[in-house]
């Protein structure tokens, strides 16, 4: 059985879709109807735009779901049993399975972006990759810090997680963890403490989009990041992907989960190959590839 999988904030390079909108004429008009959509030229910045550029929230996050998205969209092989996608990616892969419609799932990507980045305004915050230490001693530690929020954010892969938080309580945490014997805290250059309680401004805001917009029933599940389970119910769906702001992203969960249940290839759709490798670190039998 075949998965595909759908990368999240941070896979950006300028440049990402070039190839696509030059050599592909369905993915040129996805690339126009998203420029539309938006009421800008996403094109611009993702073809010729900076690092710097590319950062802005409002740009990455639509920029990775439209790589992601295209790709899966104007592939002649794209027939997937189950769809997974890491944060955002989880936007990415309910277009590809066909609950959401391009433009609905475009509008709410950029909906959650502004959404985000407004709460991490109110809330200056912040994250880290913790490396070497089992997730039981890393949710431990988080729930040890008193007084500031810090709490697992990303389970990437075993010994592998991102904490996420206000940042005095990051930086209480990374002591602990190195004093557990944690290989590294790598402090993360994001905007703010995503998949955390401070993203609560962000949740309710996007509660009402998501409720406003139409969803279909899925050709495929959809492993969804709140409890790495596969869903195709439609209300369950939306409930999940609610939830999943504030909630941490157990990614390596899900991917024991697919495979567990018989998906032994993944293809990952978008720019890079993080969630390859992360995939490899949870089951080294497992094949994979990128579309």
């Amino acid at each position: 059985m075949k998965a595909y999988v759908f990368p999240g904030q941070g896979a950006q390079f300028s440049g990402m879709g070039k190839d696509l909108y030059e050599n592909n004429l369905k993915a040129k008009e996805y690339f126009t109807r998203a420029n539309d959509v938006l009421d800008f030229k996403i094109t611009d910045v993702m073809f010729e735009g900076s690092e710097e550029e590319l950062k802005q929230t409002k740009i990455t996050q639509p920029a990775i779901f439209l790589h992601s998205v295209i790709i899966a969209l104007t592939s002649e092989d794209f027939r997937p049993d189950a769809v997974a996608g890491h944060s955002l990616g989880e936007l990415s892969a309910l277009v590809a399975n066909g609950t959401l419609a391009f433009e609905d799932g475009l509008k709410l990507v950029l909906k959650r972006a502004l959404a985000m980045q407004k709460a991490c305004e109110m809330n200056p915050s912040t994250m880290a990759a913790v490396l070497g230490l089992e997730d039981s001693i890393v949710e431990d530690v988080c729930r040890s810090v008193h007084d500031e929020v810090v709490t697992p954010a990303n389970y990437n892969s075993p010994g592998q997680i991102v904490i996420s938080g206000t940042h005095k309580g990051i930086e209480i945490a990374s002591e602990k963890l190195k004093e557990k014997g944690a290989k590294r805290v790598i402090p993360l250059a994001v905007g703010g403490a995503f998949h955390s309680p401070l993203m609560r401004p962000a949740h309710d805001e996007l509660e009402e989009a998501i409720h406003e917009t139409h969803f279909n029933k899925p050709v495929c599940p959809i492993y969804q990041n709140v409890d790495a389970r596969p869903y195709e119910d439609v209300q369950s769906i939306k409930q999940n992907l609610i939830a999943q702001l504030t909630a941490p992203v157990k990614w390596a969960q899900s991917v024991a989960n697919m495979i567990n249940e018989g998906n032994d290839y993944f293809v990952e759709c978008g720019p890079g190959k993080v969630l390859q490798g992360l995939i490899k670190k949870i089951d080294k039998s497992v094949s994979t590839e990128s579309l």
